[in-house]
């Protein structure tokens, strides 16, 4: 009886053990706002990717992609020009795939020994896709807004807690992520030292908006 009861703990840890892995091998990003992921990155670059390589190095190994640079917005201490960019090969550990000699992207990432390196929880896009007003916010105004904070709203009711705290309640909108503040507004400090939703497209259409609006 004890030997199937030892067995039966055996069997348990195994699964145990699975699904554990299972759950570690999964790659789970938080929402972010294109502005947080404009601040929180070392460089933002808008570039065409013109060919890959597979590196040998870890269980799953490491893409190296080239790209050709087409316009470096932050990054510029980091490094004089992006030739290469580094993913993990595998989505299941966040890598990211980027097409061929097809799209300009705007690629997002950090440095690390002088490599520059993305994932899937970094903020890449095909250039095209991006709104008139992500374009603008990562020309300059987000730039403007990094003493900012944008303060996810999941749930009613949710406030804001200081000057420098932009509400973002996209996760609230049945139209789902990416909301209308992500492709439309960035979180700018004004000159009283608030921070407030800033949208500016054209004469007819700059509007300052409240904290809590939209």
């Amino acid at each position: 009886m004890q030997s199937v009861y030892q067995h039966l703990i055996s069997l348990l840890f195994i699964f145990s053990s699975l699904q554990v892995n299972q759950l570690t091998e999964g790659c789970s990003c938080a929402l972010t706002h294109p502005q947080d992921a404009f601040c929180n990155s070392d460089i933002v670059i808008r570039a065409k990717v013109v060919g890959k390589k597979l590196l040998r190095d870890g269980p799953f190994g490491t893409m190296r992609y080239t790209v050709k640079q087409m316009k470096m917005y932050k990054g510029f201490d980091k490094v004089q020009h992006v030739q290469h960019i580094y993913t993990d090969a595998s989505e299941s550990l966040c890598g990211v795939k980027f097409d061929i000699n097809k799209y300009q992207y705007l690629i997002t990432g950090r440095v690390y020994d002088d490599k520059v390196y993305t994932g899937l929880c970094n903020f890449n896009e095909r250039w095209e896709r991006l709104s008139l007003a992500q374009k603008k916010g990562i020309n300059h105004r987000y730039q403007l807004g990094c003493n900012c904070r944008i303060k996810p709203c999941h749930y009613l009711p949710c406030f804001v807690t200081s000057k420098n705290e932009c509400l973002w309640t996209d996760m609230l909108s049945h139209f789902g992520y990416p909301g209308y503040q992500s492709r439309h507004y960035a979180c700018i400090q004004q000159k009283e030292g608030y921070c407030s939703w800033y949208r500016g497209m054209t004469a007819r259409d700059k509007t300052t908006i409240n904290a809590t609006d939209p």
